[in-house]
């Protein structure tokens, strides 16, 4: 289970962290003060295999938050954020983020992610680390300044490319569950192996997962969709279990069922190369959300129709529809990100059925006018949707969506179809008819809008008018006299 890591571990590079200011002013404190101080876990990781990171964190045997004020003002860095429920304190040092907290050991209940704290060691400390590779610290300290603090033979760990935890993995994952998450996510982001032991202490250990907050896992599992190829991290979260804990819909995807000789495509395995295609082309979270759910309801859709074979009729809308309710339970945002994600499962099949066809400028307006600004994402997801072995089919579905994509543009130019404000309000319509607020109103907005995107006039006021007046008229209702001209 071991490999080589691809970060070149190279010790000698804490060699330098005491010249620099930030570093020798924690050394010059903790000189002053009598106490012992260390930079400690992410950092340390990250400083040893060249990753950066933004982010630094202090442990001191004493009171981090007093700790923290006097390193400031060494510094002259300003304001403390200080946070006396846990005992840390936090300030900007350039772009950097500090935080100090006082060395701890905890101790857990079997029903509560909260711990019981108290003063410790920095022994006491690494130990309730989750990983040996964030348990590494560096002395800050007179007669050990830089040395590396490495009890549970992280930096081994680190130039092997292995996740395991200082501790028994059971106790370590029973304490806090998320910590299994942490696992998936490191493994994901470094490229790194989870040893054996841990692995199925993971497994074990699975669902303990329920005690962790909507909040804390949707954070992790964000993490690991942000990775450059998050495809391995939910392969390892289907295989240590911890997928079917808190998102089961995605497990329904896995599996390819055969009748008479025809089978389908595994929708898990396909889903996973559709997120890592559009990770290739864009950073957007909600984007790779969309990748994920875009065929999330192909489960509930499957039909077996014979003389045809396998068919998903309307996955697309019941997707949509799913994804409010996966989105409330994973506790993510239900505000115009979730629209989003909603509004690009609906239309992933509106271009793939496009290049299937004869382009028709109706048929291209109207996917600007349901897509708005989300047209380019909405591409971006169905370019990456195409994933089928056979080369020159997709070479000719790629081809195809270049046309659309033309098409597009030239349509947009020509008629400003996205986002595009109907011409004729609804008080235009009451005034030019002497109405009051009325269905007729929505019936007369109806037929210009699809005028508008069918081609048969123009995104223009005076055509929208005037196409108001004649349907007024069909509909029974004559126009004030003096308005047969806009306004």
């Amino acid at each position: 289970m071991s490999r080589t890591s691809s970060y070149p571990v190279d010790p000698a590079r804490i060699d330098g962290v005491v010249e620099e200011p930030l570093f020798r002013a924690v050394a010059d404190e903790a000189a002053k003060q009598g106490i012992a101080a260390f930079a400690i876990g992410g950092y340390v990781r990250d400083r040893l295999i060249g990753r950066p990171c933004k982010d630094i964190d202090f442990v001191v045997e004493g009171d981090g938050i007093a700790f923290a004020e006097g390193v400031s003002q060494r510094l002259g860095a300003g304001h403390v954020n200080v946070f006396k429920n846990f005992g840390t304190a936090m300030f900007m040092f350039g772009d950097v983020q500090v935080e100090f907290v006082g060395a701890r050991k905890e101790s857990y209940s079997r029903d509560s992610r909260k711990p019981a704290v108290e003063p410790g060691s920095i022994k006491d400390d690494q130990e309730r680390r989750d990983f040996t590779i964030n348990a590494l610290a560096i002395s800050l300290n007179a007669g050990s300044l830089g040395a590396l603090v490495d009890p549970f033979g992280g930096i081994l760990d680190l130039d092997r490319g292995i996740l395991r935890t200082p501790l028994d993995p059971d106790i370590t994952f029973s304490d806090d569950p998320l910590r299994m998450l942490r696992a998936v996510r490191f493994a994901t982001q470094l490229g790194f192996v989870i040893d054996p032991p841990t692995f199925d202490a993971i497994k074990r250990n699975a669902g303990r997962l329920e005690i962790i907050s909507a909040e804390r896992i949707h954070t992790e599992l964000n993490k690991i969709i942000e990775t450059r190829k998050p495809s391995k991290g939910f392969i390892l979260l289907r295989d240590t279990l911890l997928l079917q804990e808190f998102f089961p819909e995605f497990l329904e995807l896995a599996g390819a069922e055969e009748k008479f000789g025809i089978g389908h495509k595994d929708n898990f395995y396909h889903t996973l190369q559709v997120l890592d295609n559009v990770c290739e082309h864009s950073d957007d979270l909600w984007l790779r959300w969309a990748a994920i759910l875009h065929d999330i309801a192909k489960p509930k859709t499957k039909r077996f129709e014979p003389g045809h074979g396998w068919t998903f009729h309307g996955h697309e809308d019941k997707g949509a529809r799913m994804v409010p309710t996966i989105f409330r339970r994973l506790k993510l945002p239900l505000d115009e990100k979730m629209r989003f994600v909603q509004n690009l499962v609906a239309l992933h099949l509106r271009p793939i059925a496009l290049t299937k066809e004869i382009v028709t400028d109706s048929a291209v307006r109207r996917l600007l006018f349901d897509a708005g600004d989300d047209i380019d994402a909405l591409m971006i997801l169905c370019r990456a949707d195409i994933t089928s072995k056979n080369e020159k089919k997709k070479e000719r579905y790629l081809q195809n969506y270049e046309v659309v994509i033309q098409k597009l543009k030239q349509v947009e130019e020509k008629d400003r179809v996205r986002n595009f404000q109907p011409p004729i309000t609804g008080e235009d319509i009451m005034r030019a008819f002497s109405i009051p607020p009325c269905k007729l109103i929505g019936d007369i907005k109806t037929v210009i809008k699809d005028a508008i995107l069918d081609g048969k006039i123009q995104n223009d006021r005076a055509q929208a008018w005037q196409l108001m007046l004649d349907t007024g008229r069909e509909l029974g209702t004559e126009p004030v006299v003096g308005m047969e001209k806009p306004g």
